[in-house]
């Protein structure tokens, strides 16, 4: 089983959206039994709510559910227990690394994996309106194809999909 945590800052919009999209991902490739997901926050202001609204709206425009998640913050036991951690922008990096650093998981920008896209980090579209959680969505979506490949190709060496 491979495992994989998604990391923002609340775990209430970017984290949740990349755990849905990528799920979604693994159930139209039949992997979801071969792959664990989980997101997580670099802060504790939202643990035990739901994703916000506008994320779950977002997802739903897309045929996907994310309305069952709920937000926690990342621990230390999550650094032994996953095999990638991948966060959303440079100020998560300053607080996953140090805490995860020398795990034994890939520790990385999610959009390390969106192949043709010029963009290093997904932005926190929390102040902003429902245009910066398509935008969101645009990006997870890209990033979560090319994390499937690394995926297939480090870890599910039958190419099975």
């Amino acid at each position: 089983m491979v495992r994989v945590l998604f990391v923002c800052m609340g775990n209430i919009c970017r984290s949740p959206l990349s755990q849905g999209v990528f799920e979604h991902v693994l159930r139209r490739e039949r992997l979801e039994g071969e792959v664990e997901v989980d997101s997580a926050g670099t802060g504790s202001w939202h643990v035990g709510h739901p994703p916000d609204e506008r994320a779950r709206r977002g997802a739903s425009k897309r045929g996907i559910d994310i309305s069952s998640q709920r937000a926690r913050r990342l621990e230390k036991e999550d650094c032994e227990r996953f095999d990638y951690i991948l966060f959303m922008d440079e100020e998560n990096r300053r607080l996953v690394e140090p805490l995860c650093g020398d795990g034994g998981a890939e520790v990385r920008l999610f959009l390390d994996y969106a192949l043709g896209r010029s963009e290093r980090e997904v932005p926190d579209p929390y102040y902003g309106g429902a245009e910066g959680f398509e935008l969101v969505l645009d990006l997870v979506e890209a990033a979560s194809e090319g994390l499937l490949e690394d995926i297939r190709d480090r870890h599910l060496k039958s190419g099975s999909g």
